[in-house]
């Protein structure tokens, strides 16, 4: 966790929203969710106040609209699921468009889009603005379970590490002609993903045994002992104290 570990979302920047410590960060993201969540769905015009504060949001951070979309994509199996909900949903039913759909079912896709893209769209800006490492820092500033943070550390940092010795493997099957064209073949494929086990598992004692002979007892040194000024957590609170308020009025309206 001492190593910088650069991700596809993280985008290098200097803006107010990169220099918030992370764990502001992840706390501001995790309260901005609780409230959307907590916000009725019959109140839309709440969920359009909460697009325009991350929206803000992006702005403040310099992340561009585009790539805040594009990587947004990775909802489209919800949006799918969602999209079915009015035609296999119970109760009263409308028509819209001359078609006969599911209130309850309308509501329940409504409440799915709205609630899940804004989350969705919260956890791609804490992604775009935070490298992988200061997140892990973050969540141990946030005292998660240690072990949990070391298993995500470990898993981030020895990810490339596996796909790359998936690579090979499918580079030495293609170097002596092999083609998986069917069923025949998944017996090759079942061997690889075995002795990609086995490897991995012999690394990883290999890991432990090297982590042992320098001290490893358990718990990993806190890198980062750096604690957020006041006015840090302030600007940080910014968004879910406003999503809150907004919240608040969507349940008095």
């Amino acid at each position: 966790m001492g190593a910088g570990h650069a991700h596809k979302l993280y985008l290098h920047g200097h803006s107010p929203v990169h220099a918030l410590p992370p764990h502001c960060k992840l706390a501001a993201v995790f309260c901005f969710v609780l409230v959307v969540v907590s916000t009725p769905r019959e109140a839309m015009w709440a969920f359009g106040l909460y697009a325009v504060l991350l929206a803000a949001v992006a702005r403040a951070g310099r992340v561009p609209y585009g790539h805040l979309l594009k990587r947004m994509l990775i909802e489209v199996p919800f949006v799918a699921f969602a999209l079915l909900m009015p035609f296999v949903a119970r109760g009263p039913y409308t028509e819209v468009w001359g078609v006969t759909l599911s209130e309850p079912g309308l509501w329940g896709a409504w409440n799915i889009l709205a609630k899940g893209t804004l989350g969705v769209a919260a956890s791609v800006l804490l992604a775009s603005t935070t490298e992988l490492r200061e997140l892990l820092l973050g969540l141990q500033r946030l005292r998660l379970p240690p072990l949990l943070v070391q298993i995500a550390s470990f898993m981030i940092r020895y990810g490339d590490v596996i796909a790359d010795e998936m690579r090979r493997m499918r580079i030495a099957r293609v170097s002596r002609g092999f083609r998986a064209r069917g069923v025949r073949q998944w017996g090759v494929l079942a061997k690889s993903a075995g002795a990609l086990f086995i490897r991995s598992y012999e690394r990883g004692e290999r890991v432990h045994l090297a982590m042992v002979s320098r001290g490893y007892t358990g718990t990993m040194p806190v890198l980062d002992e750096t604690a957020a000024t006041r006015a840090q957590w302030t600007g940080a609170a910014a968004l879910p104290v406003a999503a809150f308020a907004v919240c608040l009025m969507g349940w008095a309206a």
